[in-house]
């Protein structure tokens, strides 16, 4: 006959589980012998490393003990519905844990793959990280709104950075943050951006430049923008200066012929 902690040192768990396991139903209480101790036979140890393995594989312990006594059909049915479940927590978790990398990834934080990649692809080309900033609050409303559009839109943005002018006026974004309004440095981009944004127009129409958005999207878009980088104001006057009007949604100031 075995003691509680023999009995527990045998099946490898604690005698604070065995007492848990008497309490819920699992193992019947034993005989106790003249001085009240409780004695096991050895045949409880197999009972005992039974309702340990089933827990430890995540079985509740309200099903273990109708597991220990099904037949084996029964038992087979059981194990696998129970599988079924703990597959599902798992894939659960690793949902969990792919938010949490995005997290700790900073830009892949509520933004999809193509918009990090362009965001990497500006820093890659020196772009002001102050920019990029703006870039990426910009990208998080639209990914929220309209993410069947993200594609197209990247694309668009992607292909446009390939233009000395787009990029040009990227890099001297950042000299605004730093600079006087009238730097000739900006003033110089901003020429290249509407010359650049009018040869755009006339080659594939206005609607190719802004990203016909909804209105409201705009106003959140920009309001984002001039939250972000104040000097931005700026950066419309002069490019209203030259005929276009807008940051989020630029048009053409006067209608066309």
């Amino acid at each position: 006959m075995l003691t509680i902690g023999e009995l527990a040192a045998h099946a490898g768990v604690t005698v604070r589980a065995i007492r848990h396991y008497h309490a819920k139903g699992l193992l019947p209480e034993p005989q106790r012998d003249h001085s009240g101790y409780r004695r096991y036979d050895a045949g409880v140890v197999v009972e005992l490393i039974k309702i340990r393995t089933l827990a430890a594989a995540g079985v509740p312990l309200a099903r273990v003990g109708a597991l220990l006594e099904a037949d084996p059909a029964d038992f087979a049915a059981a194990i696998a519905e129970i599988d079924a479940r703990l597959r599902a927590e798992i894939r659960q978790r690793q949902r969990h844990r792919a938010r949490i990398a995005r997290l700790a990834a900073g830009d892949s934080l509520a933004l999809p793959p193509e918009v990090v990649e362009f965001l990497d692809r500006l820093r890659a080309l020196g772009v002001d990280k102050r920019i990029i900033r703006v870039e990426r609050d910009g990208w998080i409303p639209l990914a929220a709104h309209i993410p069947e559009r993200i594609p197209e839109l990247i694309a668009r943005k992607s292909d446009q950075l390939d233009h000395p002018p787009l990029l040009t006026f990227y890099r001297a974004l950042g000299h605004v943050l730093d600079r006087p309004e009238d730097d000739p440095i900006l003033v110089e981009a901003v020429d290249e951006l509407a010359a650049y944004l009018t040869r755009l127009a006339e080659e594939q129409g206005a609607d190719h430049v802004g990203g016909d958005f909804e209105p409201e999207l705009v106003e959140l878009l920009d309001a984002l923008v001039l939250g972000t980088a104040p000097p931005a104001r700026r950066l419309i006057e002069l490019l209203t200066e030259r005929g276009w009007t807008g940051w989020t949604e630029l048009r053409p100031a006067t209608p066309g012929p």
